[in-house]
């Protein structure tokens, strides 16, 4: 992508995102970064998020913070949150990013699988949350962005219980939109189409999943991280001032 927009206004920021070692997450990290923001990061994999951080300095941009963490484990990530705030300052933005879209089948689900996938896909989403609000009312405002799926709007079929966390998003979003914006603070979520990150293109995407893109897409490019960051970009900003509760999809179309 070139000649995209540049937000004077994210030029400073404090940003964290969750997952931010590989595919839509790795854009998000480089994309706060090369707009002059200072982004902290946490994920699971040591070694990727690592290799982001070099490459980002490596640009000429503002080195990131990147903290490993299970975001599963609540505490350990309030911790992390607590501790790259003192480091670095309140946040003035926080992207829910991380999730993992395994695939199962309803009748295999089990209440532990249960659990452990909405550990992972929707529960840290509400804590990062309250972790930020203090903070960000200290600061005066900012922007909170959850991302979603478009799974749930397309009645995929293959991973009941991802679709249900996804679609509880919006939920969330809406449910603390007023509570926070009585101090400054959007929250928005941004629903992605099928974004071509190596994860997707290694396990998903074969020759079938081309034929479904371009029935499915009104757009016949390829739909990758890059476009989901410049919609958050948009919405972390002060561009996206008056926006609130609402979902935004970036999906070529499909929905």
């Amino acid at each position: 992508m070139s000649q995209l927009a540049q937000f004077t206004s994210l030029r400073g920021k404090r940003v964290f995102i969750t997952g931010g070692g590989s595919g839509i997450g790795e854009s998000l990290v480089a994309s706060f970064a090369a707009q002059g923001a200072q982004v902290a990061f946490v994920d699971i994999a040591r070694e990727a998020s690592e290799e982001v951080c070099r490459k980002v300095a490596a640009a000429g941009h503002p080195a990131p913070s990147f903290r490993h963490c299970d975001i599963a484990d609540i505490p350990a990530l309030q911790a992390v949150m607590a501790e790259l705030a003192a480091e670095i300052g309140d946040f003035d933005v926080l992207v829910n990013n991380a999730a993992n879209d395994q695939r199962h089948q309803t009748a295999e689900v089990t209440l532990e699988y249960w659990n452990e996938r909405v550990a992972i896909n929707q529960r840290p989403m509400f804590f990062t949350c309250q972790a930020v609000l203090e903070g960000m009312k200290r600061r005066g405002g900012g922007s909170i962005i959850n991302v979603s799926s478009i799974s749930w709007h397309v009645k995929n079929a293959g991973y009941p219980v991802y679709a249900t966390s996804k679609a509880a998003v919006l939920g969330l979003t809406r449910g603390l939109a007023r509570e926070y914006g009585a101090h400054g603070i959007r929250v928005n979520t941004v629903t992605p189409g099928w974004v071509m990150t190596q994860r997707q293109i290694e396990l998903w995407v074969d020759d079938a999943a081309e034929v479904e893109i371009k029935q499915n897409q009104c757009l016949p490019t390829k739909l990758m991280p890059e476009h989901i960051s410049a919609m958050v970009m948009f919405l972390a900003a002060d561009d996206g001032a008056m926006c609130s509760a609402q979902e935004f999809i970036v999906d070529a179309g499909w929905c």
